[in-house]
């Protein structure tokens, strides 16, 4: 989905995943490498395989419009993952020297390396001109009359510190828990998203700090686990809330925007209830 698409959608009243703040399944390979710690040239596609299966389960209750390019990943794998085990004895290649890729011409193993290699080395730029533009904004702070006067898209926000991948794994943990209902018995939630947001970010500003886990206690309807789920990322990517996470499987952290960050939000408050339905004329004139 393009940014205008995500917009018009938004304007529209409803809620989407915009398919760019999940990177691709790309970013989700690298992710798993990166937790595992794994040599991304001598890629072990078994575990991987099972991990991003396991992944792509927590994004269809997402999203189903969001799994197209995932499942076409996730058949690759298993594709890969066949040929691994069944044996060839024609293809007698040479063990790969150190730093070599263990990889041969078509082969569909080689070029998944040769792809999450090159994607490796755009995200890792990437990153590094988005550290370089921090610091460089931290130095010498932009004055309020120097601010873009043009709404930027909401779609270039990134979420900092967790990985949007650790919030989707934390997210799988809650949705195994024995009391959530079964996948075969879904009852659908109404309540849209801005409500969420609403009660999500007034729940951690009164308390300073609250463990993500939390957030969703008691709460059994998978749709409406979801649907704060989408809330708690509305937060941390557009209203300067922030998520910490000590080690990888660990507890997450969510806390209130911090009011000395430059380029705040001067009311986050009024900010996370943006796409509430405005208030009705006769009410406005009461108020008044």
């Amino acid at each position: 989905m393009s940014s205008d698409e995500s917009s018009e959608a938004s304007a529209a009243g409803g809620y989407r995943v915009a398919l760019d703040l999940f990177e691709g399944p790309l970013d989700l390979l690298l992710y798993l490498v990166r937790r595992s710690e794994l040599d991304i040239r001598r890629l072990p596609i078994a575990p991987i395989t099972i991990q991003f299966q396991e992944f792509l389960a927590i994004l269809k209750a997402i999203d189903l419009d969001l799994v197209g390019d995932f499942l076409l990943m996730a058949s690759t794998l298993i594709e890969i993952k066949s040929r691994d085990v069944l044996p060839n004895p024609d293809a007698e290649v040479a063990a790969p020297a150190e730093g070599d890729l263990p990889i041969e011409n078509g082969d569909p193993k080689s070029d998944l390396i040769r792809k999450l290699l090159d994607y490796k080395r755009f995200k890792d730029a990437a990153n590094a001109l988005e550290a370089r533009a921090q610091e460089w904004q931290e130095r010498y702070p932009r004055l309020a009359d120097e601010r873009p006067r043009i709404g930027k898209d909401p779609a270039a926000d990134r979420i900092k510190e967790v990985e949007l991948w650790d919030l989707v794994s934390a997210l799988g943990r809650i949705l195994k828990r024995k009391d959530v209902e079964d996948e075969r018995t879904v009852q659908y939630d109404e309540t849209p998203i801005h409500v969420y947001v609403e009660q999500i970010g007034a729940i951690v500003r009164e308390k300073g700090e609250v463990k993500f886990t939390s957030l969703f206690d008691g709460q059994t309807m998978r749709s409406r686990i979801v649907g704060m789920f989408l809330a708690v990322l509305e937060l941390l990517r557009h209203h300067g809330y922030r998520a910490e996470q000590a080690s990888d499987y660990s507890e997450i952290t969510i806390w209130p925007p911090d009011p000395n960050q430059i380029g705040h939000h001067a009311d986050v408050k009024s900010a996370e209830v943006q796409g509430a339905p405005p208030e009705p004329e006769e009410e406005k004139s009461q108020a008044s």
